[in-house]
């Protein structure tokens, strides 16, 4: 344990220069004022995903062995070995990376359709996640854009690059009903017709604030 003179603070973490000042610890036994070792927790989670990934390896293992020698047809370990991994995605990008929560929401959205067409093909594929599900998916996230851009109403702006991926996610069951992925495209016709007015109107009612920010984003002068 080190102590700040200048702080007036006493830090657990092995370093050898204050975190907050930069000024030079000096060694100490105990104290009350205590800088917290913020890296502690999250070497906990890590340790504990580590448990967890190579248990749900071996249970996948498992899993798969009893599926391919006692059921025929149905691929149900396929749904625990992708239920496994997005509780694993969820837990190590959703909880400790750093991206921000827009970002980290969009790709749980995205993690949780795979993982809904994952389980349509596992019971023989029947379409249903992708004329269904995808674009509710869709629609769903159009709907948060909305809510956090009058949550965040002084920066609702930001969420004009996020309504632009979302047109271009619209596009993906329309390219999925050109290789007959798709056979009932008319909910998905919906989504794409949802994201482009959420847009549109953005950009119509924003102004210069929304034209301004496209170029900003988009390098225009």
């Amino acid at each position: 344990m080190a102590k700040c003179k200048q702080c007036k603070i006493e830090i657990i973490d092995h370093v050898s220069v204050c975190p907050l000042c930069g000024s030079v610890l000096e060694d100490v036994e105990e104290g009350e004022n205590t800088y917290p070792n913020i890296r502690f927790k999250d070497r906990k989670i890590l340790l504990f995903l580590r448990i967890f990934l190579f248990v749900a390896i071996l249970s996948e293992i498992l899993l798969i062995y009893l599926n391919a020698k006692y059921f025929k047809g149905i691929y149900w370990s396929a749904i625990s070995g992708g239920a496994m991994a997005y509780a694993y995605f969820t837990m190590r990008f959703a909880v400790l990376h750093n991206a921000g929560y827009r970002t980290k929401l969009i790709l749980q959205v995205i993690s949780s359709i795979l993982l809904v067409v994952l389980i349509d093909w596992s019971i023989g594929f029947t379409g249903w996640s992708l004329n269904y599900v995808l674009p509710a998916g869709i629609l769903v996230m159009d709907l948060v854009i909305i809510i956090l851009m009058i949550v965040n109403s002084r920066n609702w702006q930001s969420y004009m690059l996020f309504q632009i991926f979302m047109i271009l996610w619209s596009f993906v069951p329309l390219i999925f009903y050109h290789f007959h992925l798709v056979t009932k495209p008319d909910f998905s016709i919906i989504a794409l017709i949802g994201s482009a007015c959420l847009f549109l109107g953005t950009f119509i009612i924003g102004g210069r604030r929304a034209s301004t920010e496209l170029k900003r984003r988009f390098h225009v002068r």
